[in-house]
């Protein structure tokens, strides 16, 4: 089995979770062969990092509301696919051959795959396979996502990785990073706006793609005296959401009052679909890290964070 001897715990059936600890015992996580997804982070004090609805279901044919969802083949509410796609409701694999990525030696890591099977291209007819690997190491987790064309014909498609991050009160937080940039406003029909402010603060529901994002995105937890770090590459867009107190409301698998200790910040290729030819492979990455936040003294320098070296 493809897992590192780091790893504390491996499933003994699909419904129990795979377990990883970094060797310092600074970070761990828990990943779910249902939807291939981390269901939990914790950093050395044992604070869950990442939200998980408190009315979550982890179990067919519902996706598992929180932790950190991976969105194909597609994002969004389009044509007759379901919503976000469908690898997020289907039992993945381990992996027994992640070439071409190197040997992950002295980490704890897990390897998934999940493969098009025939009830698959009855609703999205393309072979595919998608993998990835979940990396935890002291105060980072790491994912890298690839797609694979293993169809006679060339394919599109969206991909985004839902972060639901788990925050002290939402109105205590703010998102730098994203200031000055285009995106589309999904409450508005998608109609695209600037952003002009300084910095995204939350007072209301929120559901919106921004274009041409940068690498690094800081999410400023000021209560816990907190950044996390969000790095990406190959997903050029970033989402914002979440749903404040009346559509929480209406979505039957969130508390109604989740919306104040949960914000989504989403790596993706979603605002122009990634097209692959027969063989060819995409691959990104993304890194959640835990940046130490100097706001217990002062204001913390959001260029540290977005510009400066960790």
């Amino acid at each position: 089995m493809p897992l590192n001897t780091l790893l504390v715990n491996s499933p003994r059936d699909a419904s129990s979770p795979i377990i990883l600890s970094d060797p310092t015992g600074s970070s761990s996580a828990e990943v779910s062969l249902y939807g291939g997804q981390v269901v939990s982070w914790k950093n050395e004090r044992r604070e869950q990092l990442l939200y998980m609805s408190t009315k979550a279901q982890m179990k067919p044919p519902k996706a598992i509301r929180g932790g950190l969802p991976i969105c194909f083949p597609q994002f969004g509410n389009f044509g007759a696919l379901e919503r976000h796609g469908f690898a997020r409701n289907r039992f993945w694999s381990f992996d027994n051959d992640p070439s071409p990525l190197p040997p992950a030696n002295q980490q704890s890591t897990v390897d998934l795959v999940l493969k098009s099977t025939e009830d698959d291209l009855k609703i999205w007819p393309h072979s595919f396979e998608l993998r990835v690997r979940i990396t935890i190491s002291p105060g980072k987790l790491t994912i890298i996502p690839r797609v694979r064309n293993t169809d006679p014909k060339a394919f599109s498609f969206m991909f985004a990785l839902r972060n639901y991050l788990y925050v002290s009160d939402i109105s205590e937080v703010r998102v730098e990073g994203l200031e000055t940039l285009d995106y589309l406003d999904n409450l508005m029909r998608r109609e695209r706006f600037t952003e002009q402010a300084d910095a995204i603060t939350f007072d209301g529901e929120i559901d919106r793609v921004y274009l041409n994002t940068p690498t690094k995105i800081a999410i400023i937890d000021h209560e816990r005296k907190r950044t996390i770090e969000l790095r990406k590459e190959g997903m050029p867009n970033a989402v914002v959401w979440n749903p404040w107190d009346k559509k929480a409301k209406s979505i039957a698998d969130m508390g109604d009052e989740d919306y104040t200790t949960m914000l989504c910040v989403d790596s993706g290729a979603i605002e122009t679909p990634i097209l692959l030819k027969p063989c060819e492979e995409w691959r990104g990455r993304q890194e959640l890290s835990i940046v130490s936040s100097s706001y217990c003294s002062g204001q913390l320098d959001p260029r540290k964070v977005l510009y400066g070296d960790h």
